[in-house]
């Protein structure tokens, strides 16, 4: 009941960022399915007429699917740089299997007697495929791409460790805070969202042949406006940050760094801890948190900014030790209490 208490209050409080990172989520699904709908249907639409392709191309877009999320977006990054460019992609890659698969299976299940009576009345083969098949596999297509839609939706949640946005940002946030109601904050909308677009399709997939036709084409019209959610203005500035989510989460981290310096909202990206370095390496962002005793500030040729307000207090590396852990040995006891740094937890 108290998880459920903060979880509503955090959505109030969140309100505006959850709805702008619920546009990009959904600017990221539809962006990516566009593409994969783009290049999966012709693909699977070529295989029919090229059998002997078949296995080979699945066999290459069933190996996509078995790459972990994390480890596809760490291939991507060099190439592609941080940012939705490689988030994107390997959505879209993901996303490839399903309809190219399905687009496959419903060709290849229309009717013989069918498709010889179409070309008794003297249909060309395009003319066939485009009048006749295709319709027909609509329903078996439209199941894979509601199943690509589906996929997207959770995998993009993975996107906020790479500049990405989405509704990852408060699951990832939370993780790094031990907050569960800030993950449910994210995770709850992002399985809604997977819910209302696999409920969305399932109607259409019903649809008659003709029906579903006209809603195809209206869909590659929709895509392209549903993508373009993820380009709305944000806030912008000379400087652009790259904050982990613990820094973003944490009262001493960046609300207390806008309180005590008066600072505006800074435009900023949320990035793993493990990439911010990198990002400002490459100069992806202008400003990251980290430790001032970092080797990477010194190797990478970064500049520690000085804390002249005091906000960030001076910390020493304090090891700590659970008392059952050194009571049967008292000469390593009396060492450890006489280290200034020690402490000890029960």
């Amino acid at each position: 009941m108290e998880v459920l208490t903060e979880l509503l209050a955090f959505w109030q409080n969140q309100a505006g960022k959850l709805g702008h990172q619920t546009l990009q989520h959904i600017g990221l699904t539809a962006a990516s399915l566009l593409l994969a709908v783009l290049v999966g249907v012709p693909l699977g639409l070529l295989l029919t007429r090229r059998p002997r392709l078949a296995p080979a191309v699945l066999g290459f877009t069933g190996i996509l699917q078995t790459i972990p999320s994390i480890a596809l977006l760490g291939f991507l990054i060099p190439v592609l740089g941080i940012g939705p460019q490689p988030a994107i992609f390997a959505l879209f890659l993901y996303s490839l299997l399903p309809i190219v698969r399905n687009t496959l299976a419903g060709v290849q299940g229309v009717s013989p007697a069918v498709v010889e009576a179409a070309r008794g009345l003297g249909l060309t083969d395009g003319q066939v495929l485009r009048r006749v098949e295709l319709p027909l596999a609509l329903p078996v297509l439209f199941a894979g791409i509601r199943t690509a839609t589906v996929i997207n939706v959770g995998v993009a949640t993975l996107a906020a460790y790479i500049a990405a946005g989405g509704l990852g940002e408060f699951i990832f946030g939370g993780i790094a805070l031990n907050n569960p109601a800030m993950i449910l904050a994210g995770a709850i909308p992002a399985a809604a969202l997977a819910l209302a677009f696999d409920a969305a399709l399932a109607r259409l997939q019903r649809l008659s042949a003709r029906r579903l036709t006209r809603v195809g084409g209206f869909l590659l019209v929709l895509l392209p406006l549903l993508a373009g959610l993820y380009l709305l203005p944000r806030a912008t500035g000379k400087l652009l940050a790259g904050f982990s989510p613990e820094f973003v989460g944490r009262a001493d981290g960046l609300p207390g760094l806008q309180t005590k310096y008066g600072l505006r909202p800074l435009p900023s990206v949320i990035l793993s801890p493990a990439l911010v370095y990198e990002a400002a390496r490459h100069r992806d962002v202008d400003v990251i948190d980290g430790y001032s005793t970092d080797g990477r500030i010194k190797a990478y040729d970064l500049r520690v900014l000085r804390d002249d307000r005091g906000l960030f207090r001076p910390t020493l590396p304090r090891p700590w030790c659970a008392r059952r852990c050194w009571r049967p040995t008292p000469s390593c006891a009396r060492c450890w209490k006489s280290s200034p740094a020690a402490s000890t937890t029960r």
